[in-house]
Order: structure tokens, then C-alpha cells, then sequence
């Protein structure tokens, strides 16, 4: 059965059994590191038949998120060290292919508006849930001790995801939208 009902109470539990209000900032950065799985699925799906590469590297990003929700679920420090862990790398892993990526792109002198094809700017929207996940990590963090891989490599995916949606716009022989003030 799908349906519990312990969480009707506005409560749900942590890795360990603790309940906590769902409004909880560990429920908060970890719901919004699942929504930026959900969103990166829906580009992966987009891409899926034009670049089987991108679309399989979104899947082990994919599942790299899975493990920081877990983490970040987790406040047993004895429990969390026997889950699987962001290295550093993790974070040089997509520094790779940030580089890979920003080699087929033009340099950018200007801000880029999202949009050009529709799986660059789902790219953007990622990103934007990225950085909202990364800042919800980074209001725990004030309050828990976070693993400081599991920041850089928020951070570093939502570089990632730019780059990417650049990539997808100007592979698909589209023009970048750019800010002109």
C-alpha cells in the first residue's frame, strides 16, 4: 500500500526512525534535491534520443542526488557513514564535463535568457531548482554539519546544467537568447 497516513499529521520520518515536521530544513533540502531529480529525468528524457552520452551521464546524476537525499535524511552520523558519499570525485567528475561541454560552446560575453529549445531551457529550469537546493543545504548547514563535497557538487551541477543548456541550444543549430540591457 502506497498510503501510510503517519504523515497526515504534517510530520514524515528521517533515515533512523525520527519524525520531524515536514517543513523541517533537512525535509526541505532534501524534498528540493528530489524535485531537481524529477526536473533533470524530464531533460534526460528530452535529450534521450539526440544524445545518448548527455542522457546516460543525467542518470548517474541522477542517481549521485539520490545518494545526497539520503545524506541529507540521515542524522545519525554512525548511520550516514555507511551510506554511499560525494568525493571530490564526484565534483572533478563534472568539472570534466563542464569543460567538455564549454569547448563546443561560443564564449559568452553577455547574461543568457533561457529558451532555444525546449530541453535548453528545461537545462535552465534544473539549474534554477539546483540553486534553490544548494541554498536550502546551505540554511542546514548552519544548524548541521554537511559534508562540504556535497555543497561543491551542488554547485558545481548547476554549472553544469548551464553549460549543458548552452550546449543543447547551439548543437540543435539554435542562437542563445542573450541579455541585452
Amino acid at each position: 500500500m502506497i498510503y501510510t497516513k503517519t504523515g497526515d499529521g504534517g510530520t514524515t520520518s528521517l533515515v533512523g526512525g525520527r519524525r520531524v515536521d515536514k517543513d523541517d530544513p533537512r525535509v526541505e533540502s532534501y524534498g528540493t534535491v528530489d524535485e531537481l531529480g524529477a526536473h533533470i529525468g524530464l531533460l534526460g528524457e528530452m535529450v534521450r534520443s539526440n544524445n545518448d552520452e548527455i542522457h546516460a551521464y543525467l542518470k548517474v546524476v541522477q542517481h549521485k542526488l539520490f545518494d545526497i537525499q539520503t545524506l541529507l535524511a540521515t542524522e545519525e552520523e554512525d548511520i550516514a557513514a555507511r551510506l554511499p558519499q560525494i568525493t571530490p570525485d564526484d565534483v572533478a567528475d563534472l568539472e570534466q564535463h563542464i569543460d567538455a561541454l564549454t569547448a563546443t560552446v561560443p564564449q559568452l560575453h553577455n547574461f543568457v535568457v533561457a529558451g532555444g529549445t525546449m530541453a535548453g531551457a528545461q537545462a535552465h529550469v534544473c539549474r534554477t531548482v539546483c540553486r534553490r537546493a544548494e541554498r536550502r543545504v546551505v540554511t542546514l548547514s548552519h544548524t548541521t554539519d554537511i559534508n562540504a563535497n556535497l555543497r561543491r557538487y551542488l554547485n558545481r551541477l548547476s554549472d553544469y546544467l548551464f553549460v549543458l543548456s548552452r550546449h543543447l541550444v547551439t548543437a540543435a543549430g539554435k542562437r542563445e537568447d542573450l541579455y541585452i540591457s
